[in-house]
């Protein structure tokens, strides 16, 4: 290590420090790069294999003014498996200024002047330690794990999983239908989000639209009357005659009241007694059926909109931008624009029927390409300036896309 320069030494600090297991932490600072504010490493347990974890923060490159004077800060997570270390670490070392490592047998300290000078700093310890020459051999430290159980809603034994085939009679869920179980989970959690912006009291009336197998209706009944215990009415409504009647068959064995499936047309249906609808939820309803939801959710004025699209082929057949040719001219490049551009064109309808609209990830795109939802929060009036300048701007958008108009 003596013929190391200073900044090398610490590289290969890090990386035994990690090797050995007495590494605490490892801040690099003063980064050359000044969109980084700090990097941070711990030694991690995932999937069974220590690795050091990365914590990155940067300066977000946003316009509002953070508090304090000082931007905001967004943070990135990154696990360095220990044997890709060194290499990766040799490159770190030449990018900041500053860097500090704090290990069981003792600290250092690598610093770099403005001249380019380096110094390492109380080195000497932690190298006995390692090369074990000090008088007795460095505490390992605990390497906590990373694979936090999670809390789901659901937990596999709920009644209405088992008779829809998700989870076996001991509560198991089946291998799968794993993914499946993380996406109800997934959309529980980003219905208990928005609770607040719906009736405290009273009685819950909530529509699940082309609702196919309904496995969201049943989960959503189950969370608000058995987690939360709410009255609910709630309707799921499809075209699909013999799955509308199976399910209501499953309502009624569970004795889930409250709770009723109808097969009729979306565009023609009208909510039981002609009630405020608190909630829609729709998932993976497929092209325009989405549309065709988001239109009767807004129609009826629904407090809360939660939608997953599946595809969206109409606008992929529509397309006709001159400006857009050069996208347009590569089919797969082609139809991610479309799919981007038709769930934008959602949230601006959304947001001119008086919605405060979000997209938001459903689950990890690892598992399904599908995995967007689109929130509308009932919160301004249609009439108002600015869901008319929304009108507007879905007109203008519409028109450069399709080159049709389509005035809301």
């Amino acid at each position: 290590m003596v013929s190391q320069t200073p900044a090398a030494g610490m590289a290969a600090l890090i990386a035994d420090a990690a090797s050995a297991e007495i590494l605490t932490k490892a801040v690099f600072s003063k980064a050359l790069d000044k969109a980084v504010s700090r990097v941070t490493m711990t030694l991690k347990r995932v999937k069974g294999e220590t690795v050091l974890q990365m914590e990155t923060l940067r300066v977000a490159h946003v316009a509002d003014t953070a508090v304090n004077g000082k931007k905001p800060v967004q943070a990135s997570h990154e696990n360095l498996n220990l044997a890709d270390a060194p290499d990766r670490l040799v490159v770190m070392v030449q990018e900041f200024d500053q860097i500090n490592l704090m290990t069981t047998a003792g600290n250092c300290e690598l610093r770099r002047s403005k001249g380019g000078k380096e110094t390492l700093l109380g080195a000497t310890s932690v190298q006995k330690a390692l090369a074990g020459g000090g008088n007795k051999s460095p505490v390992k430290i605990t390497v906590g794990g990373n694979d936090k159980a999670k809390r789901r809603i659901l937990t596999g034994a709920e009644p209405f999983l088992m008779e829809l085939g998700i989870s076996d009679q001991n509560g198991r869920v089946h291998d799968k239908k794993q993914a499946k179980y993380r996406q109800i989970n997934r959309f529980l959690e980003l219905i208990r989000d928005v609770e607040s912006h719906i009736p405290a009291e009273g009685v819950l009336n909530i529509a699940d639209l082309c609702c196919g197998k309904s496995y969201l209706s049943f989960a959503v009944y189950h969370y608000f009357t058995a987690v939360r215990g709410r009255s609910v009415r709630m309707v799921g409504v499809d075209m699909k005659a013999e799955v509308m009647a199976e399910c209501n068959t499953i309502a009624r064995n569970l004795g889930m009241e409250g709770l009723e499936f109808v097969c009729d047309d979306v565009t023609l249906y009208g909510f039981p007694e002609g009630a405020q609808v608190h909630m829609v939820i729709s998932l993976h309803a497929c092209d325009i059926a989405t549309d065709i939801v988001l239109d009767k959710a807004i129609e009826w004025g629904a407090k809360v909109i939660l939608s997953t699209p599946c595809c969206h082929h109409d606008l992929n057949r529509r397309l006709n931008s001159p400006a857009l040719s050069f996208v347009a001219e590569h089919s797969m490049l082609r139809q991610k624009l479309c799919d981007a551009a038709t769930d934008a064109l959602r949230l601006k309808k959304l947001e001119a029927g008086g919605y405060d609209v979000t997209a938001l990830e459903l689950i990890d795109p690892e598992e399904t390409p599908k995995n967007i939802m689109l929130r509308g929060i009932l919160k301004y009036r249609p009439d108002s300036a600015r869901c008319r300048k929304a009108a507007e701007e879905y007109a203008t958008a519409y028109e450069f896309l399709t080159g049709e108009k389509n005035e809301l």
